[in-house]
């Protein structure tokens, strides 16, 4: 079962604004065509996508391909992919939280992000 549903631009700009699902989680996995780390980390992501859904934790689970805008940097602010970003929307004012870098070194060679780190920091933030 896919959790992970693409998102729009407009979709994107809505979530990070508070103008779309009031009082909810909103996870989006930023990433690239022709980024291999983001390939490898589909399977991990959708695993922790499915995980939330089978426990009944209310979040949605999103992707957005940075590919398909030019300035993305206008509506948020990361520093490539893949990127992990969850936002709490709660009376129209967003909170934003991104997954930190992995310290050099310790990055997972196939996904960049390690799936226990993934899963902990989506955890805590999303709950």
């Amino acid at each position: 079962m896919n959790m992970v549903k693409r998102l729009s631009i407009k979709s994107l700009t809505d979530i990070v604004n508070g103008k779309a699902y009031s009082n909810s989680t909103c996870v989006i996995k930023f990433y690239s065509n022709g980024c291999h780390f983001c390939h490898g980390l589909r399977r991990p992501y959708q695993m922790v996508a499915e995980d939330f859904f089978l426990e009944d934790r209310r979040a949605h689970f999103f992707a957005f391909n940075i590919d398909d805008i030019h300035d993305l940097e206008q509506i948020v602010q990361i520093n490539g992919v893949p990127t992990i970003m969850v936002v709490k929307t709660k009376l129209n004012k967003p909170t934003i939280y991104l997954m930190p870098e992995p310290p050099d070194g310790q990055q997972n060679s196939k996904s960049w992000y390690h799936f226990k780190d993934l899963y902990k920091f989506i955890k805590g933030h999303a709950s």
